[in-house]
């Protein structure tokens, strides 16, 4: 949780310098009251300032979504932001969005969707003490980019082992090289692994 230690004259005043400090409004913030102010005896001796501490409270699921829809906007993508918080990630799913749109968002093979996703899980991570995971996705693309390389992987198997050749994937992201080599563990006939440096690393289908 980011926070700043402030010194005034008054409470207020330490108050208002910490807001300053944050860029934040009182609504977003809590505040602890470390020592009041005291003016000392006779008005001038052992006068001493506040001090507060002042720590921003925007829960997550608020950043998340004015970060997403600063994106949106600069994109001129119109959409629904579904959120939903566990223990330690957030899910968020980006829908009621145009065809046209949604492959904007998506890019080449979820690339952009990628990026926009560690772009908003640095934001949230930066100043947070515990790290939470964030999803991103845009009505179940991720969920049928997963079934679509389940049954590549399957097929790139058989046609490893009726060729007797290596066949080489298409470049991928690690989450989506880990379901190909996943379903292809236990896969009779063939072996599999990668080659080459990101973002052009792929996955090899070789027969055993």
């Amino acid at each position: 949780m980011k926070y700043v230690i402030k010194e005034g004259k008054s409470v207020e005043e330490a108050i208002d310098s910490a807001l300053l400090e944050l860029d934040a409004n009182n609504d977003e913030v809590e505040v602890e009251v470390l020592e009041e102010s005291s003016k000392g005896f006779l008005g001038f001796i052992g006068i001493k300032d506040a001090k507060v501490k002042v720590s921003i409270i925007k829960d997550l699921e608020t950043i998340s979504r004015e970060f997403l829809n600063k994106i949106l906007n600069y994109m001129n993508i119109e959409a629904n932001i579904d959120i939903e918080r566990k223990e330690d990630s957030i899910s968020i799913d980006i829908n009621n969005i145009k065809s046209r749109d949604k492959g904007i968002i998506i890019g080449k093979r979820g690339n952009t969707l990628d990026a926009v996703q560690y772009l908003l899980s640095l934001h949230i991570n930066k100043d947070n003490e515990d790290y939470t995971r964030i999803i991103i996705d845009v009505e179940d693309y991720r969920d049928k980019r997963e079934q679509t390389l389940i049954r590549l992987a399957k097929k790139m198997g058989e046609k490893a082992i009726q060729s007797g050749r290596p066949v080489k994937l298409e470049p991928m992201n690690p989450y989506e090289r880990r379901i190909i080599h996943s379903n292809l563990q236990n896969y009779e006939g063939v072996t599999t692994y990668s080659e080459g440096k990101d973002p052009y690393r792929r996955v090899v289908i070789k027969k055993e």
